[in-house]
């Protein structure tokens, strides 16, 4: 029995999944005339209640098509210092769009409203770059999958609205954060100009992220795009797959969370952790005391068919997942709890 619990990305399609993409109808989406899609594309931009949506292939793609959106090359955008905008999305930023970050240090990737209003630079300056754009992720990759309180995001809206700056959420694991915090979509749609959702990893979809916007907004997307090399055709047996997780596996997410905390629960109980961070959602990250190594506890678990991800600087994650079931939950407690 191998267990990954390297990411949540690690999914593969239920049988039942297969079975929904395998009978979907399909047309070709680069003339925008697949229906499965165009129905994803709807029934998303419905929940959060916005205009409209674009389906991606990737949750990266969907993030810079935002960044190009809401910039223009030499301007500024304010994320933390986790960003996964700017730590894993190969430098696209600079690439795609010419522009630079302003990364603030916030609380486990979460940012304030206070941070981003002293960040903003002085319009009027020319010598600095123009601030264009804040954007924020929920939950937090590298922050262990913390979410955000919706009074805070507004407060940050708040502060965009003041200095005429576009809002972006990268909702890579959005599901997540609406499931634990019980929040409604809609007020997320209220506040942001875009947003990503992601559908392949706790929704365990094989592909596919949804850019959400207002209908113009939107329109320019689709020539981003395609510039990007993400028009594809017959994708409607992915869409399906989205459509099909939005049905069955959003719910069951609290499931991921429960086996994450007691994950938690068990490693605060060893000799040789140093520090558990908070877990709310589906990520647990924890850090070694400073005479064990990481590559050799990996490896330790590896040997028990237990692979789990090395962060550096002694910080080890976990992460909880629709192909994590019960049984290999229960065999990784008594793992750790022996160790």
């Amino acid at each position: 029995m191998e267990i990954n619990l390297v990411s949540d990305t690690i999914t593969k399609p239920t049988y039942e999944m297969l079975q929904y993409m395998f009978n979907a109808e399909v047309g070709d989406d680069v003339y925008k005339q697949d229906p499965t899609v165009i129905e994803l594309e709807s029934t998303i931009a419905d929940l959060f209640g916005m205009e409209a949506g674009l389906f991606f292939p990737s949750g990266t793609m969907a993030n810079q098509a935002a960044l190009k959106l809401h910039t223009q090359p030499g301007e500024q955008i304010i994320a933390d210092k986790y960003a996964h905008v700017y730590l894993y999305e190969g430098g696209g930023a600079s690439f795609n769009s010419g522009v630079s970050f302003s990364l603030l240090d916030g609380d486990r990737g979460m940012i304030t409203a206070e941070q981003v209003a002293g960040a903003i630079n002085d319009p009027e300056f020319y010598h600095s770059p123009l601030t264009s754009l804040v954007c924020v992720e929920n939950t937090t990759n590298k922050g262990g999958g913390a979410c955000y309180e919706i009074e805070d995001l507004q407060k940050i809206k708040a502060v965009c609205d003041a200095n005429n700056l576009k809002f972006h959420l990268d909702g890579a694991r959005i599901w997540n954060a609406l499931i634990a915090k019980k929040q409604n979509p809609k007020s997320f749609g209220q506040i942001f100009d875009t947003i990503s959702v992601c559908l392949s990893k706790g929704l365990g979809a094989p592909i596919g992220s949804v850019l959400l916007g207002d209908k113009a907004t939107i329109h320019r997307a689709l020539r981003i795009r395609k510039i990007l090399g993400g028009g594809m055709r017959q994708v409607g047996y992915l869409a399906a797959a989205g459509l099909y997780a939005l049905d069955h596996n959003i719910s069951r997410l609290a499931e991921d969370h429960r086996r994450a905390k007691e994950l938690a629960s068990i490693l605060s109980t060893r000799e040789w952790v140093a520090k558990v961070e908070p877990v709310e959602t589906n990520i647990l990250i924890f850090t070694l005391k400073t005479n064990y190594k990481e590559k050799d506890l990996v490896e330790n678990l590896k040997q028990k068919n237990i692979s789990i991800s090395s962060m550096g600087q002694g910080k080890l994650r976990m992460v909880t997942h629709l192909d994590y079931r019960e049984v290999m939950h229960t065999y990784v407690l008594e793992t750790l709890s022996k160790m």
